[in-house]
């Protein structure tokens, strides 16, 4: 097969962006520690403390703004040049678009995005800060676009399909413990190679046709192109 017409699907996680100095989910010193997870993504959290929510993400969003992106974002843009690369990420990050990548869908939503408490359809570029009492044009309290805790992930019914359409699977970053988006793994097609990068080299879903690399993003996705520019 004409490797141009293959689709290659990456599904990304905080490994890749922590090589940029964002700080991961589960590390023992990252970004959550000392907060309470639901004080500071939740529905519940939000209406009860929105001043402190809001600090929370507009320092994220000075921090993402900060960061570049490093050499595994900019190597899943190189396999553009030989395959249809889709970018499925649980990241709120803009490092894949700032590298190039082309076709990016963003589970978990962007941090420079905003949207009304009242709707989730009307959302809003961010830059700067939101502070309590920034209204959006329906009067409600503007928040991030962020899928929090005990919200539903409305992307994930598009992220199926994209997976189901993958000719070659490709992990980068994530411990394969968040859900729904590590049930992603069970849509790749029977006989779809799939590859797992990640420090950790967590349990995941596995068969023949899975092949794991411990070892971080940048490293990996080097790797990764050595291995697909032979196959």
């Amino acid at each position: 097969m004409d490797k141009s017409k293959q689709h290659l699907v990456v599904l990304t996680g905080a490994g890749i962006s922590a090589e940029s100095g964002l700080k991961t989910f589960r590390d023992a010193d990252g970004l959550w520690m000392g907060y309470n997870i639901y004080e500071v993504a939740s529905p519940a959290g939000f209406k009860a403390n929105p001043s402190l929510v809001l600090d929370f993400y507009n320092m994220r969003r000075k921090d993402v703004a900060n960061a570049v992106p490093n050499a595994a974002h900019i190597g899943l843009v190189e396999l553009e040049k030989d395959f249809k690369v889709t970018i499925i990420t649980q990241n709120i990050d803009d490092l894949h678009e700032r590298a190039g990548s082309t076709n990016v869908l963003h589970l978990h939503g962007e941090i420079f995005k905003m949207r009304s408490v009242r709707s989730a359809s009307k959302i809003y570029d961010i830059l700067d800060n939101i502070l309590p009492g920034d209204l959006a044009e329906d009067g409600g309290q503007l928040r991030p676009h962020i899928v929090w805790f005990d919200e539903q992930v409305t992307k994930i019914p598009e992220a199926q399909l994209i997976v189901s359409t993958a000719d070659i699977f490709v992990v980068v970053g994530t411990s394969l413990q968040v859900y729904p988006a590590a049930g992603l793994l069970n849509y790749a097609q029977p006989g779809v190679p799939i590859y797992v990068i990640d420090k950790t080299n967590p349990l995941a879903y596995s068969n023949r046709n899975s092949h794991f690399m411990e070892m971080a993003a940048t490293q990996g996705v080097k790797v990764l192109a050595n291995i697909l520019a032979l196959s």
